[in-house]
């Protein structure tokens, strides 16, 4: 997201002609985007955005387990038996 953040600021600044951008070459100010294209195909060919996802969706559903037990007066963990 960050490439595509600063590739969109570089086309803006080439388009508008504010130096120093304006002087650089269209190869550069486009090449963050091509980057983000780069980096998006390793993250889904890795397994590391469904790895992401993954995380965020257990981190969810553990604070609402913890978030239930807290409402009972339960301890967070009951521990090995």
């Amino acid at each position: 997201m960050y490439l595509l953040g600063i590739g969109l600021v570089f086309l803006a600044l080439k388009v508008s002609a504010l130096s120093p951008v304006a002087a650089w070459s269209w190869w550069w100010v486009l090449s963050p985007f091509g980057a983000a294209v780069l980096w998006w195909a390793w993250a889904d060919a890795s397994g590391y955005t469904q790895r992401r996802a993954k995380r965020r969706e257990d981190a969810r559903r553990q604070a609402i387990v913890d978030r239930h037990r807290k409402a009972q007066g339960l301890p967070r963990d009951r521990g090995r038996r």
